[in-house]
This record gives C-alpha cells, sequence and structure tokens, in this order.
C-alpha cells in the first residue's frame, strides 16, 4: 500500500517531469523563432548595411563567419535552455533512441512549437521587410530535391551523432566542427534544394508562400530528411555496435 509521503514524492516528481517537458516546448518555440529572424539579418547586414553584392567573395566569407558565430550562439541557448532546439531533426534522431513516451512528446509537442516559432517568425520577417524574399525553394525536380536533402540530413546526424559520443565533454569543439560541417553541407546543397536541414524553417517560408502542404515540400523538405535521420540512427547503432564486440573480442583474447 502506498503511503502519503510517497504519493506525494510521485506527484512532485511528474509535476517537475511536467514543467520541464513545457520549458522545453517554450523554448524551441522561442529559438525557431530566433533562427528565422537570424539568418534574414545577417544578410540584412551583408548587403544591405555593409554593402557587398550577391557575388561579391568577401560579403560570402563574411556571411559564412556570421553563420558560423550564429550557430555557436544558438548552441548557447541549447546548452541554457538544457535542450531547447530550432530544428526538428536534432531532437527526431535523439527521440528515436530514447522510450516511447519522449517519442510522442517530440513529435506532438516540441516539433509543432518549431514549426508554429518559424511561422510566426517568417510571418513577422515578411511583415518588417517585405522585399526580403519568399525564402528556399526547389530548384530540381522532386526526386532530385528528396535525395539532396536526404544525403544532406544523412550526413550532418551521423556528424552530430559521433561528435556525442567521441567528444562528450568539448563543447567549443563539438560546436566548431558541428557549424563548419552544416555550413559545408548547406553550400553544397544552396543551388538545389537550399541546403536547409531544418523542416521547420522551410515550413516557415512555404506557409508564407502558401505552398506547405506540396509534394514537393512534403516530400523533399519533411519525409526525405526523416527517413535519412532513422538510416543514419539506425547505421550509427550498427557500427557502434560492432565497434563494442570488437573491443570485447580483443579484450577476451588478452585476458585468455
Amino acid at each position: 500500500m502506498r503511503t502519503g509521503s510517497e504519493g506525494s514524492g510521485k506527484d512532485m516528481e511528474s509535476m517537475g517531469v511536467m514543467g520541464r517537458r513545457l520549458v522545453l516546448v517554450a523554448s524551441d518555440f522561442v529559438i525557431s523563432f530566433m533562427w528565422v529572424w537570424s539568418s534574414v539579418l545577417i544578410k540584412i547586414f551583408v548587403y544591405n548595411i555593409m554593402a557587398f553584392g550577391r557575388d561579391d567573395v568577401q560579403g560570402e566569407i563574411l556571411k559564412h563567419a556570421l553563420a558560423v558565430i550564429n550557430m555557436f550562439f544558438f548552441a548557447f541557448l541549447a546548452k541554457a535552455t538544457k535542450g531547447g532546439s530550432y530544428n526538428p531533426l536534432t531532437i527526431f534522431s535523439s527521440a528515436v533512441s530514447g522510450n516511447f513516451t519522449q517519442f510522442l512528446f517530440v513529435l506532438c509537442a516540441r516539433i509543432p512549437a518549431q514549426v508554429f516559432g518559424s511561422v510566426i517568425g517568417v510571418m513577422l520577417i515578411r511583415e518588417a521587410f517585405p522585399a526580403i524574399g519568399s525564402g528556399p525553394r526547389l530548384n530540381v525536380d522532386i526526386h532530385l530535391g528528396a535525395l539532396t536533402e536526404g544525403i544532406l540530413t544523412f550526413f550532418i546526424v551521423i556528424v552530430s551523432l559521433g561528435l556525442a559520443r567521441k567528444i562528450p565533454g568539448s563543447f567549443y569543439t563539438k560546436t566548431w566542427i558541428s557549424s563548419l560541417a552544416k555550413l559545408t553541407l548547406h553550400i553544397l546543397g544552396s543551388d538545389l534544394t537550399g541546403g536547409c536541414m531544418n523542416p521547420a524553417s522551410v515550413m516557415g517560408w512555404a506557409y508564407a508562400r502558401g505552398d506547405h502542404i506540396t509534394k514537393e515540400h512534403i516530400l523533399v523538405y519533411w519525409l526525405a530528411p526523416m527517413e535519412a535521420t532513422l538510416l543514419a540512427v539506425w547505421m550509427f547503432k550498427l557500427l557502434m555496435q560492432s565497434q563494442e564486440k570488437d573491443k570485447a573480442k580483443i579484450k577476451g583474447e588478452k585476458s585468455d
């Protein structure tokens, strides 16, 4: 029979878990809102304030340098909020490795919060800067676009999982490597799909254009990255299991 103190302790624990989850959802919304604004503000600073041309090499270098600094800033935000994120793929890759309750929480609460934050952010951007543009677009056929976003996502998820496992205590090193990897993959895919690797951010711009429910958007920017994330997590687990078996075999041989 459960005593009153045990029941009270469990109730407090469940309230604490609920509170942490609410904070995560709110953090996802705010950080996603800030993320879509940050990319636009970088472009305004480089092209409007600094007056660099679109094909100016110095302008591109400045833009990419600011993008890396920006990713460091959002990495600090994620650390400060204990997991807040602007990218559904980041939390989806960890959710598929967790329990079913965590998976449902990510799928039904955190990802919608990220999408909503991005949509609101883009709506306000277009109100404040009507000439800013319409965001990333698919510039190739749907199959090549899905393959591109899938490959880009696969590699960035592999990099993220590897960094989390190999360099657990080095925040600056992990952020530096992750930022450069994201920037490189973004540049490689920018002319094809925008090199987004972020379904929530693309959803914000697509919603503003009115094409967020098209087959192209759903397949290229949602299904392909999600499937690539699942594949990356699965392959990473297989690699880690294989390494652990090899280590156990070597230890066994040494002990013999």
